[in-house]
């Protein structure tokens, strides 16, 4: 049965915010606090779920990535910004800004948009590897190192970049393999930079990771041999969650490290006047702090560029009544 729309929003908004983790909240609060009229729709799947914390923001470091958007929330309320759960599947531009329609049928309208929707890992598949992510299966060091320092850790080699992975995460550990699975073949050079930094090599296809009692205890090959390990570190293909912006026509560039994004200039402003985005979906690096950082950017350029449209409306208004004006005054001195 085809779902009808439940409802229209009658109110316009200045600025429909899609996503509501870190970046999207922070882009609510900053709009709020310009008195912008702001709505954030979030699905409620953010990718940081898994995590234990969130690390390297400043006085909020470990924080659980739940407990940092319940605070968000209501800071991004506390300024008047709505908040809608639900799932945004599409957007179009209207005379006077956009359409977003959500998946229940609804539709939300806005002079504006910020889309700040995040990124897909597209992870090794391999069994345990989903399971385990977030936790002890990881990508980067700056977010996870300091959780998993001193332990045996493992890189499970699946691109040009498990190299690059090993010599980073060595700072954080001198128990480390090096899995070269489907990685490209060592260079001499390679080969005697991880021998140099104790890096161990452990040749042949990685068949699956063991866990134990509900924690990783091994990498498991193709030919049965168990490589105990703590933690085993992975090379995601990041990309964008551009659905919204594919329905309006932004498309998405690769990444030289690999993955896609939506290329923005400096304040999150996209190829589509109207239309910015923040976080991940264009920045598929960024850490959370990062990520809420480009939000107050992307905020303080949509509230210029409405103050810029308003502003040329208010000047067009001025000069017609002042025509107007002197039009009567003409006539009055006429007769």
């Amino acid at each position: 049965m085809t779902r009808q729309p439940t409802d229209r929003l009658t109110q316009q908004f200045d600025v429909a915010v899609i996503g509501g983790g870190a970046a999207g909240l922070t882009a609510a609060v900053v709009l709020g606090r310009a008195r912008r009229s702001a709505i954030v729709i979030d699905a409620g799947s953010p990718r940081n779920a898994p995590a234990a914390g969130v690390h390297g923001f400043l006085t909020r470091d470990g924080i659980s990535p739940t407990e940092l958007v319940e605070i968000g929330r209501k800071e991004a309320e506390r300024y008047g910004s709505q908040l809608r759960r639900g799932e945004a599947r599409s957007a179009r531009r209207t005379e006077d800004g956009f359409e977003v329609t959500l998946a229940d049928g609804s539709l939300v309208v806005a002079r504006r948009l910020l889309v700040s929707t995040g990124l897909v890992d597209e992870l090794p598949d391999l069994p345990g590897i989903r399971e385990r992510w977030g936790r002890d299966v990881l990508h980067c060091p700056y977010c996870h190192g300091w959780e998993v320092r001193d332990q045996a850790i493992g890189i499970l080699g699946t691109g040009e970049r498990s190299v690059h992975q090993a010599l980073m995460f060595r700072q954080w550990t001198s128990d480390l393999v090096l899995f070269t699975h489907t990685a490209p073949q060592l260079t001499e050079e390679q080969a005697e930079e991880l021998a140099a930094r104790n890096i161990r090599i452990v040749t042949g296809k990685v068949d699956s990771l063991d866990i134990t009692d509900d924690r990783l205890s091994g990498v498991r090959m193709v030919d049965g041999t168990v490589v105990p390990r703590q933690a085993v570190v992975v090379a995601p293909r990041m990309v964008a969650a551009s659905g919204v912006l594919a329905s309006l026509g932004i498309r998405t560039n690769e990444h030289p490290f690999g993955g896609e994004f939506v290329p923005a200039d400096p304040t999150g402003s996209t190829e589509m006047p109207g239309v910015w985005v923040a976080g991940n979906v264009t920045d598929l690096g960024a850490q959370v702090v990062m990520a809420a950082a480009a939000a107050v950017s992307a905020a303080a350029a949509i509230n210029a560029d409405l103050i810029n449209e308003e502003t040329r409306a208010a000047v067009a208004s001025h000069r017609t009544n002042t025509r107007t004006a002197t039009a009567v005054d003409a006539k009055r001195s006429a007769a």
